[in-house]
């Protein structure tokens, strides 16, 4: 492995040494769409809207706006994506390989979004350019020479009535892994495969002794969950007893700060966090440079891009796209600014809103955040309460209780008086007394529409704590529990209710 981990290490030195200049974002977004738009011209979905007028016209982009409408994922599955099973040639050459079931957090049962073979190289390429970029951390060898822990979903993929596989994401990367991926990837395809979450956690734990662990991959709660198993079945002090290898962590699917100092706690050394943008409808950025969670986008690798203004120009009261919103290029983006990402794709994903917001950090190279869903801004009555600006509160009331609060979930619901009030539900040891006061104070401070809001219609909050225990048996209630599962952080009045009933059981 020694040996192996020079020859890497190498290889990803000269690789980043020979690569040419990049065409500049608006150049290589165009190239995208046109690629797209000619492999796709003479499938239904392209006839329809005319892909061969529209590579014709002197301007490709404004010609594709004007002609194909923008999508979620209700509209494109019902018009489009529940044809291919039976049909070729709907949305994407031929018919996807695999059906991805979308673990998100919006919308009242699983997606399938279809997965082509051009979109499972994709997703390889941009991981592969991930890769490249580590050049920029200087790394030591030893990275190289150890092994990578991805803790996915279930690689034991159901078959449906047609034939086609299906499971999440995640699953699906790994059952389709190489043989040669053996040699680093960990846990392996066999415990990759069991299908209930505590035993593979279980059967991870119980080899984790035998590996060397360079880097872990997963969504934050599920990943320190395990970490936390790991150490109580081997007696650790810290996970680095096992693995003084460990040296970064690839977070992805929810924010990442709630989390840091729970896993500071479980590291003896700290670890390079890069941040991930990998969802079932495309590995669409990554942490590409040291010192920030910015991720760069992917702008060669399958993928056109479109932003919305989240703002008036692009969004009504409750997050919902306007029927006209205004739709911006990768050239006409600002810095700083919150966009609703629209996303056209090789797997037969056109002019599709994935719900996510994202905000650019910078312009060369294009980096993003994402700062939140569109279906978690609260604004039932004028809160006008993004998710950032939920995640800054609750990290400022954790610190401010000397602890830690790594999950909420919060909706508007009404009293018994008949007013709106916010509930919150935390994830924490802390006390819940004067938790609400401070808590309102906070975010009356970070937004002067909440402290509007809290004057007039909004009446008042309520703050109750779970433990983690309660919150893992209710996501093992919900059939939420697994590796790469989200719940929401903003919940509607049924769910709410649901969770409150459920927390309220002796």
């Amino acid at each position: 492995m020694a040996i192996l981990g020079k020859l890497v290490k190498a290889g990803i030195d000269i690789t980043s040494k020979l690569q040419f200049a990049e065409d500049t974002p608006e150049v290589s977004q165009e190239k995208q769409l046109r690629e797209l738009l000619t492999e796709a011209k003479n499938t239904a979905f392209g006839k329809y809207y005319g892909f061969e007028d529209i590579l014709k016209s002197e301007d490709p982009v404004s010609s594709f706006r004007k002609e194909v409408p923008i999508f979620n994922y209700q509209t494109m599955h019902e018009q489009w994506w529940a044809r291919q099973e039976r049909l070729n040639d709907i949305t994407w050459p031929g018919k996807p390989d695999f059906f991805a079931r979308s673990s998100g957090t919006t919308g009242k049962s699983s997606k399938r979004i279809p997965i082509t073979k051009e979109f499972m190289a994709s997703m390889r390429s941009v991981g592969s350019s991930m890769i490249n970029s580590l050049h920029e951390f200087d790394f030591p060898e030893s990275l190289f020479e150890s092994e990578v822990l991805m803790l996915s979903s279930s690689a034991n993929l159901d078959e449906n009535e047609q034939g086609f596989k299906e499971g999440e994401i995640s699953g699906i990367n790994v059952s389709n892994f190489p043989d040669w991926y053996d040699i680093f990837y960990r846990p392996g395809k066999d415990i990759a495969a069991i299908s209930d979450w505590d035993e593979r956690v279980n059967a991870i734990a119980e080899q984790a002794p035998g590996w060397n662990i360079g880097a872990i991959a997963g969504i934050p709660s599920w990943v320190l969950l395990m970490l936390k198993r790991i150490i109580e079945r081997h007696q650790l002090k810290s996970i680095h007893d096992i693995w003084p290898n460990l040296q970064v962590y690839a977070t992805g699917g929810v924010a990442f700060e709630t989390y840091r100092e729970d896993f500071e706690a479980v590291c003896e050394t700290p670890l390079t966090i890069l941040d991930t943008y990998l969802a079932s409808e495309g590995f669409i950025a990554y942490t590409s440079k040291p010192d920030t969670m910015a991720m760069k986008l992917a702008l060669n690798h399958g993928y056109f891009f479109e932003f919305i203004p989240f703002d008036e120009r692009g969004i009504n009261e409750t997050g919902d796209l306007l029927s006209n919103p205004l739709v911006l290029g990768i050239d006409e983006v600002e810095v700083g600014k919150e966009y609703v990402l629209i996303l056209s794709s090789c797997a037969g994903a056109w002019r599709y809103a994935i719900g996510d917001v994202i905000r650019f950090e910078s312009l060369n190279p294009p980096q993003i955040k994402i700062t939140g869903r569109t279906k978690f801004f609260l604004n039932v009555v004028g809160s006008q309460l993004s998710e950032e600006k939920m995640d800054k509160a609750i990290l400022e009331l954790a610190e401010a209780n000397k602890t830690t609060i790594n999950e909420y979930m919060v909706g508007a619901i009404k009293n018994e008086a008949g007013d709106y009030i916010h509930q919150w539900v935390l994830v924490s040891e802390v006390k819940p007394s004067g938790l609400a006061n401070k808590l309102d104070e906070l975010l009356k401070s970070a937004n002067k529409n909440y402290a509007v809001a809290r004057s007039k219609a909004l009446k008042g909050i309520d703050v109750k704590v779970i433990s983690k225990d309660q919150y893992t048996s209710y996501l093992s209630a919900t059939n939420k529990k697994g590796g790469q599962t989200k719940t929401p952080k903003v919940m509607k009045t049924e769910k709410m209710n649901a969770l409150l009933e459920f927390i309220s059981q002796p």
